[in-house]
């Protein structure tokens, strides 16, 4: 029985690369919580108003209240999570913080990779002028931690979680560019990229039709593991005030008010369901990460091995 023959999913299992992330137990488990806290971002995103998470849910009448289980007066039965010093549902709070984090973090992976991806297959192809300077601007960017980096961005643009959104794909751009930059390099070295440009290929389209091709193993890689680092990076600039604003359900601004208004009264609901989600979200897209890497680079592999 041929490929062709077979089913679609016999097809994906024939796969190497598939085969070898199918087989990957920490993988499948990071893909699986995405998908979690993606499902939960969806349906809080279709069923809840924003307007209604930052107001008081219940009239500021019963606050900080426990969750289901607590031993305590302050426990409640009708908030899974509890609810915070406004009297707002964590829970519900907590489900649209998981939307925020994956749109402003799709916005962040997904604007650095293209504008990485481009300045990167542009320094090697051209080289000298071209690759000295956006290579040694990449190197002065990549020399600060890329939090302060955007901490001072930020400083210079105002606070926001749009701004502090374009603070990091200005961090996280240049990580892209140096990693595309060395494997479209290797590419370059192969013959066919010399016949290519003897036969009168334009450079747009070598570059679009044959070195950005095989340049999409590292930048798949770095997307994903990066998505992560994105989420927890913005977490943190709402965190320390410069992020999410006022009432928002930002997870990092939920820490935040929480640490301030609860952990250290013993309210440890408030920060704890939040942290809980950016952790599961963070680790799922390492997991994943990881296996991906792993998939795509068997000699990787064998060394971690």
């Amino acid at each position: 029985m041929d490929a062709r023959s077979r089913g679609p999913i016999a097809r994906l299992r024939a796969s190497p690369f598939l085969s070898e992330l199918l087989s990957n137990r920490l993988a499948l488990a990071g893909l699986g919580i995405i998908l979690g806290i993606l499902l939960t971002a969806v349906v809080a995103r279709v069923t809840l108003s924003y307007d209604a998470l930052t107001a008081s849910r219940l009239g500021g009448t019963i606050p900080d209240r426990a969750p289901p289980g607590w031993l305590g007066p302050a426990a409640t039965d009708q908030y899974l999570f509890g609810t915070d010093a406004s009297a707002r549902d964590i829970f519900r709070r907590s489900a649209y913080g998981a939307w925020l984090a994956l749109k402003f973090g799709t916005v962040v992976v997904g604007v650095s990779t293209v504008a990485g991806v481009s300045l990167g297959i542009v320094a090697a192809y051209y080289g000298d002028v071209a690759d000295n300077v956006v290579m040694r601007t990449m190197d002065v960017l990549l020399a600060f931690p890329s939090l302060l980096l955007a901490l001072a961005i930020v400083a210079i643009f105002g606070n926001g979680l749009w701004k502090a959104t374009i603070a990091l794909i200005m961090v996280y751009t240049p990580r892209f560019a140096r990693v595309v930059r060395g494997a479209a390099l290797a590419v370059l070295e192969d013959e066919y990229i010399e016949a290519t440009e003897a036969l009168g290929a334009s450079d747009p389209r070598v570059l679009i039709r044959h070195v950005f091709p095989n340049t999409l193993a590292p930048i798949t890689v770095q997307s994903t593991l990066n998505f992560g680092l994105a989420i927890i990076d913005l977490a943190a600039l709402s965190f320390l005030g410069f992020g999410a604003s006022g009432a928002a359900p930002s997870w990092g601004l939920m820490l935040s008010r929480g640490v301030e208004n609860g952990l250290l009264t013993g309210k440890w609901w408030m920060s704890f369901f939040p942290g809980l989600l950016l952790a599961l979200t963070v680790l799922g897209f390492n997991l994943l990460g990881d296996g991906m890497r792993d998939a795509l680079d068997p000699r990787m592999r064998d060394a971690i091995d």
